[in-house]
Formats: structure tokens, sequence, C-alpha cells
């Protein structure tokens, strides 16, 4: 009795991690099954495709921004799992380690993006758009 309640145990967990997996693997492959029809429909009628997709939009903010919080708040995950983790041994402190290795490379890619993205940026993208409405009006 009790192998049979382990083996649903297991079919359970493996269910329940395997079925959101699933649903979104479907769901793109519906989204992109249904972008394929449309753009052999607009090569049929012999609209050009640049009006099927809005071109992209450039990046909000400053990339080593996003980076330098995000290795931040690793670092804290790390420290608060090396803080709370059940003593010298464990997967907490594995767990930690993990954390905090990432969240270093994260602040350091974030340093060094903020040495080197403002000069390879034109002076028309460097500039606030407080100076750039002042400049206009």
């Amino acid at each position: 009795m009790e192998t049979v309640l382990s083996g649903l145990t297991a079919l359970i967990v493996f269910l329940g991690i395997s079925t959101p997996i699933l649903i979104i693997g479907l769901v793109y492959y519906f989204m992109k099954r249904l972008e394929h029809k449309q753009i052999m429909a607009a090569i049929e009628k012999g609209t050009p495709l640049s009006e099927l997709k809005p071109p992209k939009q450039k990046q909000n903010g400053a990339l080593w921004i996003r980076s330098l919080t995000f290795g931040i708040a690793l670092i804290i995950i790390g420290l608060a799992y090396l803080i709370v983790g059940p003593g010298p041994r464990g997967p907490m402190l594995f767990g930690a380690f993990i954390f905090l290795g990432i969240g270093v490379a994260y602040l350091i890619r974030g340093l060094l993006y903020r040495k080197y993205q403002p000069q390879s940026l034109t002076s028309a993208e460097n500039k606030p758009a407080d100076a750039e409405s002042k400049v206009s009006a």
C-alpha cells in the first residue's frame, strides 16, 4: 500500500510540474502557427510584411541599472540563505553560494556597463529628456 501511495505522489508531482510547461509550449506553438498563417496570407495578397508586425521598440532605461539592481537583489537573497540556512552544510548553503556568485557577476556587469555605456552612445542619445525639450522649445 505504501509503494502505491508513493507512486501516486510521484505521479501528482510530475503532473504538477509538467502541466504548466506543456501549456506554455502549446500556446507558443499555436501562436507561431497563427503567425505563419498570417504571413502566408499576406504573401498571397501581396501585402508587404512590414505592415504585419510593428517595429521593435528601443529598450527603455539603461541596461547597467537593470544589471546592477538584479545583482544587488541576488546578493541579498544569497545572504539571506546564508543566515537562515541550517548548519554549515546542506542545500541552503549551496543555493546561497549560487545566488551570491550570480549576484556578484551581475553587479560587476552593471558596473562595467555603467563605465562604458555613455562612451558608446552618441551625444543626442546621451542627453536627458528634459534637455531635448528645452532645446526644441
